[in-house]
């Protein structure tokens, strides 16, 4: 086409790669009883495009692809990084021991399936990572080749066409090993469901209570010295002073006496314990009262106060403000002075109107913000991704040492940078709809670029021995650990069919398996599941890709 010819070879490419991964997104919305590829579809569009001779610049496919990779797993991680340890206090151990056995056994299949079917090394690398339905463990194997491939002259095409030819059977084979479990064991979804609910602990909501002062004891104190206080966790924001009838905002130097009417905030647990110390319960609802004192929530975005403790902010010192409640990812906890704050929490303080906007404007409040993406951080994070990703480490009996390469190196980086939340003023935070635009950019770009780079020859090796051959070991390498696993924790283990499904899912990495298990049921199970052993599993994905091409190349 004349239009096409007058464009540079930058243009065209440009162009191969924005037209393909359209046609590849739409392919991938195309469902059949609920089921499609989603962005997967861009992989075999462009496997399509490059089997009818579309050539892009080699440099630019190789840019495209593993930027794009990078993208994809360090928005996996800050997601991830926040809330990664409370996952794991859970069942974290019990579920990563179970989805380790299902990585290691995939191995071992592999490594079988070399040996029995006589595969080339370089295709049962690729057969690893399709049958898991891996993509970052695809681009570290590549990553792995390059070295060997220049000195070697290995073809690593084959790579990309093992793992395309297993990638389709893999995502229907997770599913079926899900509902050959929910088929042997006869699961009643609304049980399990509601088993899940009555097992899986939460914490305590946060609730209001206004306290008559009736111990004498108390009398003449400050709030700061007031018994159980601290032990308790209890924090208390309005004081009704009988000797003057009105209400009041409490610092930790307002002094209390008998009679006074006190408003607390905490747990139900926390609000008994501390009421036996104060006295009885109040007939006044302090919240009623009118007085020169309000309430306003407040979104920390102030980079110099990122890391500090409450205490040290001294915001009722300053302000005469007590902060009562904190709420950081969804979930409401009291506040403490030990608290540290982090880019996004939400507080809740109470005090008077020009405490209120003084505390405010110390503590940013600038809701506009949480929209943006701190793209300072973001690059230093990739930096430092990027630079952990390179340094090698040996494994014994492994001759080679091993690099979490591009894949797993800001991965890594970016779960521990999400878990800190910031360095100083540097926050590691990424708007939601943010995340999820950055995650699909950097997936859309890796399966554009690996099917327009490898395609070439994917038709005739699908209808071949090797063809044919990856297909049925594809689907050993991804049902046989599944079934096992999933059979030994539901006997044996007695595992909740929800949260197994999510291990399932999280331990093949796959979006769509969890899709399926949500599907099943309203039950958050699968997915906390899925999110406990997803980091683990990723890690030990890449790293088994390489593994496995020293041993099979």
């Amino acid at each position: 086409m004349p239009f096409y010819e007058a464009l540079s070879p930058i243009g065209q490419s440009v162009l191969a790669l924005t037209t393909v991964a359209a046609i590849g997104l739409f392919i991938g919305s195309l469902k059949f009883r609920g089921i499609g590829l989603g962005t997967a579809g861009t992989l075999f569009a462009g496997l399509a495009f490059s089997a009818m001779g579309v050539h892009c610049e080699t440099e630019i496919i190789d840019f495209a692809k593993e930027f794009g990779l990078i993208l994809f797993v360090f928005t996996i991680g800050i997601q991830l990084g926040p809330g990664v340890i409370g996952l794991w206090r859970q069942q974290g151990l019990t579920l990563n021991m179970l989805a380790i056995a299902i990585v290691m056994c995939g191995v071992g299949l592999t490594l079988l399936l070399f040996w029995v079917l006589n595969l080339e090394g370089v295709s049962a690398v690729g057969l690893f990572s399709g049958a898991t339905t891996n993509t970052p463990s695809l681009g570290a194997a590549q990553q792995a080749l390059q070295v060997r491939q220049t000195a070697e002259g290995i073809d690593s095409s084959a790579l990309t066409q093992a793992y395309a030819i297993a990638y389709p059977g893999a995502i229907l084979g997770i599913i079926a090993a899900l509902l050959l479990l929910k088929r042997i064991f006869a699961i009643d979804l609304e049980q399990e469901a509601a088993e899940l609910k009555r097992r899986t602990p939460t914490l305590p909501p946060v609730c209001r209570r206004n306290l008559q002062i009736d111990n004498p004891n108390l009398s003449g104190l400050t709030i700061e010295s007031i018994p159980g206080r601290s032990e308790t966790g209890v924090r208390i924001s309005r004081i009704w002073k009988a000797s003057d009838n009105q209400v009041l905002p409490v610092t930790d130097s307002t002094v209390v006496e008998v009679g006074d009417v006190i408003l607390a905030v905490g747990t139900d647990g926390a609000l008994d314990r501390f009421q036996m110390i104060i006295g009885s319960h109040a007939d006044r609802d302090l919240m009623q009262e009118s007085g020169d004192i309000g309430f306003r929530r407040v979104v920390v975005t102030s980079k110099a106060i990122l890391g500090k403790t409450l205490s040290e902010l001294a915001l009722d010192h300053l302000w005469g403000v007590t902060i009562t409640r904190v709420i950081r990812s969804g979930v409401e906890m009291t506040a403490h002075g030990g608290m540290r704050l982090h880019y996004g929490d939400v507080l809740h303080i109470v005090g008077r109107q020009s405490g209120l906007d003084g505390a405010a404007k110390q503590l940013g409040n600038a809701l506009h913000e949480l929209d943006n993406i701190q793209f300072i951080p973001f690059f230093l994070g990739i930096t430092c991704g990027i630079i952990a990703g390179l340094i090698p480490f040996s494994i014994p009996g492994f001759p080679v040492p091993v690099r979490l390469g591009l894949a797993g190196g800001p991965l890594i980086v970016a779960i521990l940078f999400g878990m800190i939340g910031n360095l100083g003023p540097l926050a590691w935070y990424i708007p939601g709809n943010a995340n999820r635009a950055l995650r699909e950019l950097g997936i859309i770009l890796f399966l554009t670029s690996v099917g327009l780079h490898a395609g070439s020859g994917f038709l005739a090796t699908v209808f071949s021995p090797l063809g044919l051959a990856c297909v049925t070991g594809g689907l050993i390498i991804t049902m046989g650990p599944l079934l096992l696993t999933g059979f030994f924790a539901r006997r044996v283990m007695k595992m909740n069919f929800l949260t197994l499904s999510g291990l399932i899912a999280g331990s093949m990495t796959d979006p769509p398996a969890l899709a399926f298990a949500n599907s099943l049921s309203e039950s958050e199970g699968a997915s906390i599941a899925y999110a406990a052993v997803y980091p683990l599993t990723m890690t030990l994905r890449i790293i088994s890709a390489q593994l496995l091409v020293t041993l099979c190349v």
